[in-house]
This record gives C-alpha cells, sequence and structure tokens, in this order.
C-alpha cells in the first residue's frame, strides 16, 4: 500500500525563511490549512530542537479551519558561509471520532497511516539597500522629532510676549485713569467742605457771590467724574476687546 498524500496545505509549501541579524529571536508563520472534511490531527518536528521554539507544535484542525503556526529562531552567531541544514516536517493523521489522548494516538498510529510534509530552513540577512534605508529612516525620525519642538517653543514665546506688552498697556493706561479719577474725587469732596463750610457764614453781598460762584463750579466739577467714570469704561472695555478677541 502507497503512502498517503498530505492533505493539509502548507504556506509556504516548501521553505521556511527567516530573516536576519540574527542577534534577537526571529520569527516566522507557517499556515496549515485542512481542506477535507475530517478533522486532522498534526505534529511539527525539526532536526534542530534546541535552537527553535515552535507554538503550537501539535494540534487538531477542524475541516475546513486553519492555524497558524509561529516557529522561533534562537539567536545565534550567523556565518553566512555556512549552509543551513534545519529541516522541518509536519506529520498529520486523521482524527479518529473520539480523540481523546494524542500521545497514544501517534504511538500506536501505522505507517500507512501517517502524512507529512518536509521544509527546509533559510537564512537571510538584509540587503545592503535595507541597511541604508534603515538608518535613513532612524536618523531622519529624530531630525523631525527635533524641529517640530523647536519651531513651537520658537513661536510660543513670542505670541506670549505679545499678549504680555498689551497687558501691560492696558494696566498703566487703568492705573493713570484710576489715579485721575481719584484725585478729582478728592478736589469733589474739598469742593463740598468749602461749600459746606461757606453756607455756616453770615451771608453779604459778597459772600453770596462768591457762595454762588463756588456752587456752580462745584456743581460742575461734581459732574466730571460721572463723565471720567463711563469715557474709562469705554476705553477699558475697546482695549480688553481688542487684546481678547
Amino acid at each position: 500500500m502507497s503512502k498517503l498524500d498530505q492533505v493539509l496545505i502548507l504556506d509556504p509549501p516548501s521553505d521556511l525563511r527567516f530573516k536576519g541579524p540574527f542577534t534577537d529571536v526571529v520569527t516566522t508563520n507557517l499556515k496549515l490549512k485542512n481542506p477535507s472534511d475530517r478533522r486532522v490531527c498534526f505534529k511539527v518536528k525539526t532536526t534542530a530542537p534546541r535552537r527553535y521554539c515552535v507554538r503550537p507544535n501539535s494540534g487538531v484542525i477542524d475541516a475546513g479551519a486553519m492555524v497558524n503556526i509561529s516557529v522561533m529562531l534562537q539567536p545565534f552567531d550567523y556565518d553566512p558561509n555556512e549552509k543551513s541544514k534545519h529541516k522541518f516536517m509536519v506529520q498529520t493523521i486523521f482524527a479518529p471520532p473520539n480523540v481523546s489522548d494524542m500521545e497514544s494516538l501517534w504511538k500506536d498510529a501505522k505507517p500507512d497511516d501517517l502524512m507529512d510534509s518536509k521544509l527546509r530552513c533559510v537564512f537571510e540577512l538584509p540587503s545592503e539597500n535595507d541597511k541604508v534605508n534603515d538608518v535613513d529612516a532612524a536618523k531622519a525620525a529624530p531630525v523631525m522629532n527635533s524641529v517640530k519642538p523647536e519651531s513651537m517653543a520658537a513661536a510660543v514665546p513670542v505670541a506670549a510676549s505679545l499678549d504680555d506688552t498689551e497687558i501691560k498697556k492696558v494696566l498703566e493706561k487703568c492705573k493713570r485713569l484710576q489715579s485721575e479719577m481719584n484725585k478729582l474725587t478728592e478736589e469733589n469732596r474739598q469742593l463740598k467742605e468749602d461749600g459746606i463750610r461757606m453756607r455756616k457764614m453770615p451771608r453779604s453781598d459778597h459772600m453770596t457771590s462768591n457762595s454762588t460762584s463756588l456752587l456752580g463750579r462745584e456743581a460742575s466739577t461734581a459732574s466730571l467724574p460721572s463723565l471720567l467714570v463711563v469715557i474709562a469704561a469705554i476705553f477699558i472695555g475697546f482695549f480688553l476687546g481688542k487684546f481678547i478677541l
């Protein structure tokens, strides 16, 4: 009786390619697809078990399903003059209706019921163009990262200095207006006190004329603070509105 052909479809079908540098773990994937209408048990073997880690290395694939196998090559000193002799084999068998003990299944399996596929390992180093591109990308990334923050940092102080200048101007004008208002208020208070003292003194024509002129000046002066308050409010509102917008 001839040996059964492999029922699973392997991707890649014949070579497992590992791309260096090999100073760290290098992983490649192997896909196993079951196109049949029966469940299939599989097991992955290698000629160099200490050099590779395979997950999962065995299992059951349902009808029409697919399993992704991760093959991890451990770090080693790569010699380009040395050809890789590592190989993998995917061994399969149709699963019985009620499979529970996988170890006994493989141990008791008949050779004519087993199917297998072999794959060879290929080690590849990055080409010179890939190295140049990686180096350029590594150099360009720090440059871009350093330029953007500098440009942003340069723009922020300019805007901040302009804002501080506008604020200082508005505050200085507000202080001047407040000072003028305080002076006028004090003068108004003094004029009121003088008017009260004049009313308490004996009346005479001279005093009456002086009192009349004093009261007229008091009335005109009393209206100045109210007018200045309105002007100051308009002035402050104009500058604050200009600053905020």
